[in-house]
């Protein structure tokens, strides 16, 4: 509390490196805790625990682990009634789920779809399936998406096993595919769309894995890096291009044809998040270019909050 008797509105944590992947955990017994992954341009990287107290409000560090290769993306388990084990994902050159305590964090399991060979296909992203949270999606830059069945094996003392094996493996995309996200159509769990090195978004149903359907194609073939349902309508969604200094609004059922470009941005977009209650409200994040003068060209960070009719 502030000395006026009222809670700061900013909270603030500098980690000691740069930080690259960042998750809320939405567990309601663990509120205010986030899980931060490190950029650092070795093998050796980090990954925190870091929570909020409450009475002196400040963000503290819980614990830390090492991670080999910094973390592409970082996800807790979509337990929103907190009846699962409290678990972590990453990725980076393999899957790895990890169990998190109070005391310490520690992997459960690691998973590999090539234990035939020594090498791996590096993995671009993934993501937990928020219906179902013994499914992951992931993705990897050798054209394919994996879908994991993650499940609790015997009781060992009070400790409830973990571990996962491939359901399905698909190759998603004609280069490499650079982001998964299940949708929230259908019952939120057969469905998920993938985007990568193609130019293309291209819809999947777990059910029906004989075929795929292509929403998107981008007009000059650019790469698209990310895509984000809208999580009150399930049918759009959110792309963006590498380089790009707009995003591209779908409608699934309006294949190829976008329904909106938002382009704000005066230099390249690097991250979207549709709004937890609304349908019209998507935040943008990139960098803001502004030249000051003939030789200088000065970069600041950007954030746009952008309202619009469906």
């Amino acid at each position: 509390m502030s000395l006026h008797g009222k809670r700061k509105e900013i909270y603030k944590y500098e980690a000691p490196w740069t930080v690259y992947a960042m998750n809320w955990s939405v567990r309601p017994d663990k509120r205010f805790r986030l899980a931060l992954g490190s950029f650092v341009e070795e093998y050796n990287n980090k990954v925190q625990i870091v929570g909020l107290e409450e009475e002196s409000s400040e963000f503290i560090c819980r614990n830390t682990f090492d991670h080999p290769y910094p973390t592409t993306k970082i996800m807790w388990i979509p337990d929103s009634k907190g009846v699962y084990p409290d678990l972590l994902a990453t990725s980076g050159d393999y899957l790895r789920i990890w169990r998190v305590s109070e005391t310490e964090t520690r992997l459960e399991c690691l998973l590999n779809n090539n234990k035939n060979s020594d090498f791996c296909a590096p993995l671009t992203s993934f993501d937990w399936n928020e219906v179902d949270p013994n499914l992951l999606g992931t993705s990897s830059i050798d054209t394919t998406c994996t879908i994991w069945g993650l499940e609790t094996g015997q009781v060992l003392g009070r400790v409830n096993l973990v571990s996962g094996h491939v359901k399905t493996q698909l190759i998603a995309h004609d280069k490499e595919v650079y982001d998964i996200a299940f949708s929230r159509a259908g019952g939120g769990r057969d469905m998920f769309a993938s985007v990568g090195a193609d130019g293309s978004v291209r819809m999947f149903d777990l059910r029906h894995l004989e075929h795929s359907t292509i929403i998107y194609e981008d007009p000059q073939h650019h790469p698209l890096l990310r895509l984000c349902w809208n999580k009150q309508d399930p049918n759009y969604l959110a792309t963006m291009a590498m380089d790009g200094m707009e995003v591209v609004i779908l409608d699934v059922r309006v294949p190829c044809t976008p329904v909106a470009r938002l382009n704000n941005h005066r230099a390249c977009v690097n991250g979207i998040a549709w709004a937890p209650h609304s349908s019209c409200h998507i935040c943008t994040a990139g960098k803001a270019q502004t030249a000051s003068s003939p030789v200088h060209l000065s970069s600041d960070p950007i954030l746009s909050l952008l309202t619009f009719s469906l």
